[in-house]
């Protein structure tokens, strides 16, 4: 899908999108589009109910109007009242609603006059909203356009936009291929592309050189799989020399059977988005690159699958960490924690100014937040406040659970420093974070568990069921800002 920022109306699109606020104006591009059409437009929109209401989009055929095909409206809301969010996926429920067929050409128009945050959240709508998990059907639901023009947007903003949604489409992808597709060894080989096509660079720790770094944890989690660990180290040096990067952790288990401690299948079906928070990782990684960001930021991954055979890590074992620490292991379905104990030390053996994890970690944060809220989790306030700054003007939701030392309690062991579970299954979100906290010493550091968020079982307006790209605007808005 090629993407351009025009000036001015054009003639020779066989679609275009228009919006409408709350009070039912059309904007610019609307206004000039019902002019074209002798009023045409505006008499359809009177005999529409809230045709302005945030995010609720009308596809009607265009009457006779040269190549004109087709005419989205969308619902912009209150112009004082606009967020990224509603911007994001505006756009991509207004290219989803196209995607029934291929379009030569698709101008939008609700764009124009909005500030550059929003018009870059609507761009990176557009490019993320159609990619889904249909990536073996052989006839895919979706169509994207072959080209696509923004009315009144910045060229600028137009590619910084691509950039963000290529991120998030990253995320998706990755996390919908099929396991059998993506394992540590092809994730690293997808990295590695990657970083050679947007500009960071990639070192991979194979299972020697995790043997030699004393990474038994990644190593133990592995243990019972055919496919051998990696820890990837993505470097990204836009800041200067002397400036301490920012670190970005993701849980790599690119598939979950639970180990010796099995899930039900029922459980097990979807564990191919173990790895969601490596992707989102990468995802970021890759915009930030094509953004050019003024930041030095380091991204690592712990690739690992998780199951079972003879040489399984067992419920009984002690691990001793890379950092010196040992843990007692009482459930191996309880693996992502341990995978990131090891690759949270690696991420402060590089000195960085702050730290920030993502992982599908636990139920218990669904349980206690749902399927549309990442919880956060910290040791240090102000660090997280910015992470929930971000969070907040892109409209990805998070909510901070506490930290109280008590939580730290119910991990502590009589055989070993640690073990990888609390005390019971009250908390279970909170005890794990406390479990990751051993491992990345005095530095700020935020856990963001994106359980819930990070895959859909369901579709909506904006995107298909399957991966979602959750937290990749929330990351780079972060790294954008960081002081």
């Amino acid at each position: 899908m090629k993407m351009a920022a025009i000036d001015g109306m054009v003639e020779d699109c066989d679609a275009i999108v228009v919006g409408v606020d709350d009070e039912g104006n059309l904007d610019d591009a609307g206004q000039q589009l019902d002019q074209r059409l002798s009023g045409w437009l505006g008499r359809v929109l009177a005999r529409e109910t809230q045709p302005g209401k945030p995010i609720t989009a009308k596809l009607f055929a265009a009457p006779d109007a040269g190549d004109l095909e087709s005419i989205v409206v969308v619902g912009t809301g209150d112009p004082t009242a606009r967020t990224n969010g509603l911007a994001y996926r505006a756009a991509a429920t207004a290219m989803r609603m196209l995607a029934d067929r291929t379009r030569k050409h698709v101008a939008i128009g609700f764009a124009k006059g909005w500030d550059d945050d929003l018009a870059r959240a609507a761009v990176a709508g557009a490019v993320a909203g159609i990619p889904g998990q249909d990536l073996y059907r052989s006839a895919t639901g979706l169509v994207e356009a072959r080209r696509v023009s923004w009315i009144g947007v910045s060229d600028a903003i137009v590619q910084a936009g691509e950039a963000v949604g290529e991120g998030i489409c990253i995320a998706k992808r990755l996390v919908n291929e099929p396991p059998n597709k993506i394992y540590p060894e092809s994730f690293v080989a997808q990295a590695e592309q990657l970083g050679s096509e947007c500009g960071f660079e990639v070192e991979a720790w194979d299972k020697e050189k995790l043997q030699a770094e004393n990474c038994n944890a990644i190593l133990a989690v592995s243990a019972g799989s055919d496919r051998e660990p990696r820890l990837a180290i993505f470097r990204y040096n836009g800041g200067p020399a002397d400036e301490a990067p920012i670190a970005i952790v993701g849980k790599g288990v690119t598939f979950d059977s639970g180990g010796l401690s099995i899930k039900p299948s029922e459980g097990m079906k979807d564990m191919k988005c173990d790895m969601a928070g490596a992707a989102t990782v990468l995802g970021t990684m890759a915009a930030i690159s094509r953004l050019k960001l003024s930041k030095n930021v380091v991204g690592l991954v712990g690739l690992s699958e998780n199951m079972l055979s003879g040489s399984s890590y067992k419920l009984g074992d002690v691990i001793k960490t890379r950092n010196g620490k040992t843990i007692e292991i009482l459930n191996t379905d309880a693996e992502g924690r341990v995978v990131l104990a090891d690759t949270l030390d690696v991420a402060v053996e590089q000195e960085p100014s702050n730290i920030v994890d993502l992982a599908t970690l636990t139920g218990a944060c669904l349980v206690a937040l749902g399927m549309d809220v990442a919880g956060v989790m910290t040791n240090d306030t102000s660090w997280c406040d910015q992470i929930k700054k971000a969070a907040e003007l892109e409209d990805e939701k998070v909510w901070e659970l506490p930290m109280w030392d008590f939580y730290g309690e119910q991990i502590q062991s009589k055989v070993a420093d640690i073990k990888n579970v609390g005390a019971g299954r009250w908390g279970g979100a909170i005890t794990a974070a406390k479990f990751l906290e051993n491992f990345v010493g005095d530095i700020p550091w935020v856990h963001i568990d994106i359980a819930g968020p990070a895959f859909a079982d369901s579709p909506n307006e904006w995107r298909d069921a399957g991966g979602t790209g959750a937290m990749v605007r929330t990351l780079v808005r972060l790294l954008e800002q960081a002081s």
